[in-house]
């Protein structure tokens, strides 16, 4: 079976001519269909950038990616915009719309899906934000929603369209232990339910569990960290 996300000698830049700062250097990595990977490493490694490379976010310079068989390196903005509609992206801020409802925050992760009518979109997003334990605050705004409630409607925007590949960054660093635990317990239940591949970056020891694997970044490079399991290296 072919890997959900490989990635074949890929590097990166940032800037142009003499700016030019390379922050990826020859990364190797497969990922396959259902699995958790964690990817660790001290801040400014690279990881936020090598996650929104596979997210599509920006397109990827020198190499080979490949993200559900479609090759990301020298990807289009066209392309880029539809291989994210395979994919869930959890921001670190959570990322929600102030003046929106949670309902009306989770619909947009649907409305690029034109096979969804306007009704299905609504249903479709107050079931999964009470999947979610937010049956009750489905219209509530972020301003009246805790740090974990809103992370929690986060997840439930990147999954309401039941995607492929879930993205996630520091899904934990502004919540406290216990929202934490179970903000990523949702993550893993949810994904799995859903047959999802998840990629997510964290600096949070306390989650390393959830992990089929862990892979770590440091200075651009995947290199082994002592006491971290590292696999699918290639």
């Amino acid at each position: 079976m072919e890997p959900v996300i490989s990635i074949t000698n890929l590097d990166h830049y940032f800037g142009t001519e003499q700016l030019r700062k390379q922050v990826l250097f020859d990364i190797n990595l497969e990922i396959n269909a259902g699995e958790i990977i964690i990817m660790t490493g001290p801040s400014g490694s690279g990881k936020t950038t090598l996650l929104t490379l596979c997210g599509g976010l920006r397109s990827a310079q020198s190499g080979s990616l490949k993200v559900l068989g479609s090759e990301m390196c020298g990807a289009s903005a066209k392309q880029l915009t539809i291989e994210r509609r395979h994919h869930g992206y959890i921001f670190q801020a959570h990322n929600l719309h102030e003046s929106l409802t949670a309902l009306q925050n989770v619909k947009m992760g649907l409305e690029l899906h034109a096979e969804y009518s306007i009704q299905e979109m609504k249903d479709r997003s107050i079931e999964i934000l009470e999947l979610v334990g937010l049956g009750e605050r489905v219209n509530y705004y972020p301003d009246n929603l805790s740090g974990g409630q809103k992370q929690r409607v986060a997840i439930a925007r990147a999954l309401v369209s039941q995607p492929k590949i879930l993205l996630a960054d520091e899904p934990t660093a502004a919540l406290d232990k216990q929202s934490g635990r179970d903000v990523v317990d949702l993550m893993q239940k949810l994904a799995k339910e859903q047959g999802c591949t998840i990629l997510l970056v964290t600096h949070d020891n306390r989650i390393l569990d959830i992990a089929d694997a862990i892979v770590y970044l440091e200075d651009g490079k995947l290199t082994t960290a002592p006491d971290l399991i590292t696999a699918h290296q290639i």
